[in-house]
């Protein structure tokens, strides 16, 4: 007959041997990181699009780091780090996207596209070169320069979140 205390032996030791070399990791964030990955680098965002909006390259560039700051526990460095982010603004624009009866622009939409390319180091099956691209429509009745701002930060979030996202989770 079997004793009770090999029973709880075998059962111990199988728990052991099927867990002995499985890693689980969790994120609030949903990131997935390898722990290998220490820190993260931003280089900054140069502006390339037909039109020009100052201070958009700082906005991308420090959202992105901050993000990377908010969301993962890797050190910030200005070098190139083991996951490094590099890329430009390639397109800003604004174009009509509806048309009202008397054949005037209804909504304008407003788009911001960034091109992103994504050097993980430890893994570089996880590297990327894509393009983001992010919109906000707007009455035509307005003014762009007056809405401009607005428009663009909500962009602004939208595309550093799928630029993160991109790099990090991996669903």
């Amino acid at each position: 007959m079997i004793s009770a205390r090999k029973v709880l032996i075998v059962l111990i030791l199988t728990i052991i041997s099927t867990s002995y070399g499985c890693k689980v990791s969790y994120s609030f964030s949903g990131a997935s990181i390898s722990q290998a990955v220490h820190s993260f680098s931003v280089q900054y965002f140069q502006n390339r699009a037909a039109l020009v909006q100052p201070g958009l390259s700082q906005s991308i560039t420090d959202a992105l780091i901050d993000k990377c700051r908010a969301q993962t526990s890797l050190k910030y460095i200005n070098g190139i780090g083991d996951v490094n982010f590099e890329g430009e603004i390639s397109d800003y624009n604004t174009r009509p996207l509806t048309v009202s009866a008397d054949a005037t622009a209804a909504t304008n939409r407003f788009t911001i596209t960034v091109k992103v390319k994504f050097t993980n180091a430890v893994d570089p099956d996880n590297s990327y070169d894509q393009s983001f691209t992010g919109y906000e429509d707007y009455n035509s009745n307005l003014d762009l320069s007056a809405v401009e701002k607005d428009l663009s930060d909500k962009i602004v979030v939208k595309i550093v979140e799928d630029i993160f996202n991109k790099a990090f989770v991996n669903w």
